[in-house]
């Protein structure tokens, strides 16, 4: 199974909007003290705070939002691994790639 099975159909305004508090939330000491360890938290390797991306869970793409509940930091190689991935897609995903389904 490839990722090119999932089907969805953006919606451009939403994703500018959330794209914009993003950038917000970028900013904030929250997610600076989020960063602060410098531990991705799907792979937990230690890559550095100035190394970590923000990933939505869910992504914007698929109606994510912009928000403390679903961002998470995330090395450079997590991020473009997942794509525009839900965690059940990821994980199914990656279970047929080891042979476990």
């Amino acid at each position: 199974m490839d990722d090119d099975w999932v089907d969805f159909q953006k919606d451009d305004a939403h994703v500018a909007r959330e794209r914009a508090k993003a950038r917000e939330l970028k900013r904030s000491q929250w997610w600076k003290n989020e960063c602060a360890r410098g531990v991705c938290h799907y792979c937990g390797e230690h890559v550095g705070p100035d190394a970590l991306t923000m990933d939505h869970i869910v992504p914007v793409a698929r109606g994510g939002r912009s928000s403390k509940a679903n961002v998470v930091p995330c090395c450079d190689a997590c991020n473009k691994s997942k794509k525009c991935l839900t965690p059940a897609e990821q994980i199914l995903l990656d279970m047929e790639r080891s042979g476990e389904l």
